[in-house]
């Protein structure tokens, strides 16, 4: 069943416009008044509606009941991941919303390839958002992941103990612990964030003030994994384990 995110309250039993992006997509599903669809405004749960009319550009739906599904992790890991080119930026986001994290801080760090600030940094922020909410329709998330601001690494040490739970930096550093073994002997409910660096890493003096605040390195194996694949590998085992 085709699922719509709809900012706003979704009260039970009323009748609703669709927003012009839900409404578009109806349309080109041609779906037809009695079509079933599911909505969801990114605060928990979802419900059912049924749309009543279908317009040049506008959709009416009437809502059903509001159901409370959860299909968020126990685990909530919030990454934190040094700006890379735009496409690996896009899959990042997606693939990090599939697989359940619940926040996203793009960092600019020393040897990032794209660098945005102002204007561009807040569209793309808003570009990354739309990714996000997009994976949430298509994987059945009722949360949508947090794209938050831009943060300069410095700006991300100052403010990364005020998130609480473990701190986990991953590094090339052979002799750094494994991820799966560490994540093992977690409370499945631990908080987590994790930090990565764009493409060519984080810097050694980086790195080293990564630690030095707080931030333990973790070690995902002996193959040397791109900077949007690393993260995801640390997520889909954050995610499976306790």
């Amino acid at each position: 069943m085709p699922r719509f995110h709809v900012p706003g309250p979704l009260t039970p039993n009323a009748d609703l416009a669709l927003p012009p992006g839900a409404a578009r997509h109806v349309q080109v599903l041609r779906l037809q008044p009695g079509a079933q669809i599911t909505l969801f405004n990114g605060e928990g749960g979802e419900c059912l509606a049924t749309v009543t009319a279908m317009g040049r550009s506008d959709v009416r739906v009437r809502l059903g009941e509001h159901q409370a599904i959860d299909r968020e992790p126990l685990r909530p890991v919030q990454l934190a991941t040094g700006v890379m080119a735009s496409d690996r930026m896009d899959w990042l986001v997606e693939k990090a919303t599939e697989l359940g994290a619940a926040a996203l801080t793009p960092v600019l760090t020393e040897r990032c390839a794209l660098r945005l600030s102002g204007e561009r940094a807040q569209k793309k922020r808003a570009h990354w958002q739309a990714v996000a909410t997009a994976a949430c329709e298509q994987s059945g998330r009722n949360r949508l992941l947090d794209v938050r601001e831009q943060l300069t690494f410095q700006e991300l040490l100052n403010t990364a103990g005020s998130a609480g739970g473990t701190r986990w930096l991953l590094s090339l550093d052979a002799a750094a612990p494994r991820l799966h073994t560490l994540a093992a002997a977690l409370a499945p409910d631990e908080p987590v964030t994790l930090l990565s660096g764009p493409e060519g890493g984080l810097s050694p003096a980086e790195e080293a003030a990564a630690r030095a605040s707080g931030f333990a390195p973790v070690h995902l194996g002996p193959r040397v994994l791109r900077a949007e694949t690393a993260p995801l590998a640390a997520l889909a085992v954050l995610l499976t384990s306790g």
